[in-house]
């Protein structure tokens, strides 16, 4: 029996790949563009993984270049600054998504966990008028696997009763270090890979 869903955010609560897919070009304009490409194919792939981890290896894999934590950091912020200003459209709400959540939150214990920057996050799911759905919201730096770890721990959570739902292969990594279930959404390439597939969250619940 699920008591405990912990839901990944972009993808499977707001459609904003898009629109951070945008943000990388944009932050990164004055760079080749065969370069960004690799970036935006890097990330596409990876939706669950920080921005931190995207730009790190922005630099270190494709540039051949370091980078240290604080112009990562630097770099971070201005994206975060283009993503509060574009993902506040409450037209990038994901229906199926938030109507379970607006008819359920009062019978499931649901929190957020998500490769976003966590200031960023709790920011747009109070302008999204989300915030009192959630028990926590939680996303980057700290990586996804910690912070699953972490709600399960300090709310003594069952493992057998806490699911994720997400739309990459992260957030099912996250779910296997975990030993909890997956519920895939919004990218068929998971559904052989999921305890379950949400086509329809009333067939599922």
């Amino acid at each position: 029996m699920i008591k405990n869903i912990l839901f990944d955010f972009d993808g499977v609560i707001l459609n904003s790949m898009k629109i951070r897919t945008d943000g990388f070009r944009e932050i990164f304009s004055n760079f080749q563009k065969d370069d960004v490409d690799m970036l935006v194919d890097f990330h596409n792939k990876n939706g669950g993984l920080s921005r931190y981890i995207k730009i790190e290896y922005f630099f270190k894999r494709i540039l051949n270049q370091e980078i240290d934590v604080e112009k990562i950091n630097e770099i971070a912020a201005r994206f975060s600054e283009i993503m509060r200003y574009k993902l506040t459209d409450k037209r990038l709400l994901i229906e199926p998504t938030i109507n379970f959540i607006e008819k359920n939150y009062k019978a499931f214990n649901f929190h957020i966990v998500s490769g976003s920057d966590q200031d960023e996050l709790r920011f747009l799911c109070e302008k999204l008028k989300l915030r009192d759905y959630f028990v926590s919201i939680f996303g980057s730096p700290t990586v996804k696997d910690d912070l699953v770890a972490n709600i399960i721990k300090s709310h003594s959570y069952k493992n057998s009763e806490t699911v994720i739902i997400g739309d990459s292969i992260n957030d099912l990594n996250a779910a296997e270090k975990n030993k909890i279930k997956f519920f895939g959404f919004n990218n068929p390439d998971l559904k052989k890979k999921s305890d379950k597939y949400i086509e329809n969250y009333n067939l599922i619940f």
